[in-house]
């Protein structure tokens, strides 16, 4: 097996070409450390959920913490790239195999599938499972995709997401860091969106594939009477809703949110079901630093709030509980479960906006957690993280969990 020493990570700007296997491990650990314990130990045969993109983000919070606080057994479903003697794996590949061990360790029988889960194909492979190894009914599902493009398997149309204003181009002040990971401060412009770019971005990024996926495993008698799906998004800060809430990803999250409202009756009425999306808080995410205003925006977030900034397996410990029955579902007038109120109090956003006016090159040390910034991004790939060490070699060719004969 080739081993190599990966010291320090190749990146364009926020995007790694690099990820660190014992790096990638150990976060994936610390994360499971993170979750809270439940006050009961779950029972061994705890209920059978399936996460559809459990590898990055909130999905991965999700996944963590389903089988340490809910005992969830199951599946969980992403789409990623092996390593090889020349190229590491993604980082999503190397948390892959961390959470499958974890999951071993604590006795749950998880499955992880390699695949493009926006395809009929590997919905025929996960309603496969359920059926042969779970026992023919799913209590849960989660849905955390982030995409730039999806086909739609019904007609081979690729359709392609955009980050993109609608109405009318935005200034929005962002946050960038050099070679050397100096930070500066400065103002970007995004053009406005076509109607076709907000049908494309509706097309991956809303409820289309949520609803086929629920569809599909309805259609093979697959959910348990009571079963439960929530797809999780984010809201947000007015500071970046030009972009984000009020912009193309915006009108795909309230397709979203106008899905999880026509599956809920559905569900209902089909098994005593229900249907929600889960507002999220604010987090340093693979995605999320694509958006144009969200690394400054979260790194001031940090400024204001220090440790007192919720991360996301609090947050999906939280939505467990919620799911699973533990607690009530506390739910906002549009039928959302908000995990965000931390975020989005007066005082907190007074405070984030006071500082995104008075930003500069210049004071930005001063005014965001730069450091912490900076580190969150480097620990999405595995770098960065407390207790590795950086200088030994490592394996980049990790096996994928086994899949089941």
């Amino acid at each position: 097996m080739t081993e190599r020493v990966i010291d320090r990570p190749r990146s364009r700007g926020f995007l790694f070409l690099d990820s660190h296997p014992a790096g990638c491990r150990q976060l994936v650990s610390d994360m499971w450390e993170a979750v809270p314990a439940p006050a009961t130990p779950p029972p061994a045969d705890g209920p059978v959920a399936l996460v559809i993109g459990s590898s990055a983000g909130y999905g991965l919070a999700a996944t963590l913490a389903g089988l340490k606080r809910a005992g969830i057994r199951g599946i969980g479903v992403c789409f990623e790239k092996p390593g090889s003697a020349r190229r590491t794996a993604t980082a999503g590949w190397y948390r892959t195999a961390a959470t499958a061990e974890l999951a071993r360790e604590a006795g749950r029988d998880m499955v992880f599938l390699n695949g493009d889960a926006f395809s009929d194909a590997l919905k025929e492979q996960v309603a496969d499972l359920v059926a042969e190894r779970f026992g023919g009914k799913l209590d849960h599902l989660i849905y955390s995709v982030a995409a730039p493009r999806r086909t739609d398997p019904e007609t081979g149309t690729t359709y392609a997401s955009v980050l993109q204003p609608i109405g009318a181009a935005s200034r929005t002040r962002t946050l960038v860091f050099d070679g050397e990971g100096a930070p500066e401060v400065k103002e970007v412009r995004t053009a406005p969106a076509t109607e076709e770019d907000i049908a494309q971005t509706v097309a991956v990024m809303g409820g289309a594939d949520w609803e086929r996926w629920i569809d599909h495993l309805a259609g093979r008698g697959l959910l348990a009477e009571g079963f439960s799906t929530a797809a999780l998004s984010y809201i947000g800060s007015s500071l970046t809703e030009a972009i984000y809430r009020k912009g193309t990803i915006g009108a795909a999250k309230a397709h979203l949110e106008g899905t999880a409202r026509t599956l809920d009756k559905r569900l209902s009425e089909l098994v005593g079901g229900r249907a929600v999306t889960s507002v999220n808080g604010a987090a340093v995410t693979q995605s999320s630093t694509a958006i144009p205003g969200i690394a400054l925006y979260v790194g001031l977030l940090r400024g204001v709030l220090g440790a007192q900034l919720v991360p996301p397996t609090a947050q999906l410990s939280e939505l467990w509980d919620q799911l699973t029955g533990a607690r009530p579902l506390d739910l906002d007038a549009e039928g959302r479960v908000r995990l965000d109120g931390w975020e989005l109090t007066p005082q907190v956003q007074a405070a984030v906006a006071e500082r995104w006016q008075r930003a500069t090159t210049e004071n930005i040390a001063e005014l965001a957690d730069l450091d912490w910034f900076h580190g969150e991004v480097h620990r999405l790939y595995g770098f960065a993280v407390p207790g590795v060490d950086y200088a030994a070699p490592v394996a980049t060719e990790v096996a994928w969990p086994q899949e089941p004969a």
